[in-house]
């Protein structure tokens, strides 16, 4: 994995229903966490955040930010990091992950912070199936998303 990829996580984060520290450790991926004691330069970073215009091949030499917490707690960390660029994951991809709350619904187009990652590496031309090796619902999220992933490839493949 060549591309840059800054992971801020919320202090207080379950870690027990967290997807993304499991990658704690792997080249290309680094980790800060939130509250941030100083703000790093984001300015070459793209955010990948619901309702933004979509990530596209022509991303693909920016570095990627990811924000780990749940959706109401991303909310408020991204003020903290504003003024940020930001991107979706294009439609289509579904989450594997099981949701648990009866008080908050979450986007239709959520996805866990891995499968958020593993989205935009495919639409970057640049999958890499050892983001999701230790992720429990794997392979469901695979089968589910079988399309998307295919789709992601053959679009960057067509646009070199």
């Amino acid at each position: 994995m060549s591309l840059s990829i800054l992971i801020i996580v919320r202090r207080g984060e379950d870690r027990a229903q967290c997807t993304i520290q499991p990658l704690r450790g792997t080249p290309g991926l680094d980790f800060l966490r939130y509250p941030l004691r100083k703000k790093p330069d984001l300015s070459r970073h793209l955010l990948l955040a619901p309702g933004a215009p979509p990530l596209t091949a022509a991303d693909a030499s920016r570095p990627l930010l990811l924000l780990d917490a749940n959706w109401r707690q991303a909310a408020k960390m991204r003020t903290a990091i504003e003024p940020v660029e930001a991107r979706s994951i294009p439609p289509g991809w579904r989450t594997a992950y099981p949701r648990r709350s009866k008080i908050h619904a979450d986007p239709d187009t959520g996805l866990a912070t891995v499968e958020a990652l593993f989205a935009a590496m495919c639409v970057l031309g640049r999958r890499d199936d050892s983001l999701l090796r230790l992720y429990p619902w794997r392979d469901a999220f695979l089968a589910l998303n079988r399309d998307c992933c295919e789709t992601g490839q053959l679009r960057m493949n067509q646009t070199v």
